[in-house]
């Protein structure tokens, strides 16, 4: 699936499945900037949790219809986006990187440096689109 090789794609990401098949977390340096599931309960479609900045999910939540807050997370730190035909792809990458960037942001300058050389930039923030 493209959701789960864009998040591959990103340097230093590593993937486990600590809530069963029907999941795949993605970490850097052990920090989830991913969830990749299956709940009926949520959604007829596979939905992806992402971090984004307490002051963007808001507006992401109002502006864009695929977008909840974070589904079992906490909300002010979490979107959920849920993976129907009529997502844009293009969008989701943008969120998946910015969930990337976010939890890179946070990590201690002797990890993140690394990263940023890699990624071609310093991890940072997008405003929301």
């Amino acid at each position: 699936m493209w959701c789960r090789a864009t998040c591959l794609a990103l340097p230093g990401t590593a993937v486990d499945s600590p809530f069963g098949p029907d999941s795949d977390v993605f970490r850097i340096h052990r920090k989830m900037f991913a969830l990749l599931w299956n709940n009926p309960r949520v959604s007829d479609h596979l939905i992806v949790n992402l971090k984004a900045e307490p002051d963007e999910v808001p507006l992401l939540i109002a502006a864009h219809e695929i977008v909840r807050p974070g589904f079992h997370m906490n909300k002010r730190h979490w979107i959920t986006v849920e993976l129907s035909p009529e997502a844009d792809l293009g969008f989701v990458e943008e969120l998946i990187e910015d969930s990337y960037d976010n939890v890179v942001a946070g990590l201690p300058a002797r990890l993140r440096s690394p990263l940023a050389t890699l990624r071609g930039a310093p991890g940072g923030r997008r405003s929301p689109r």
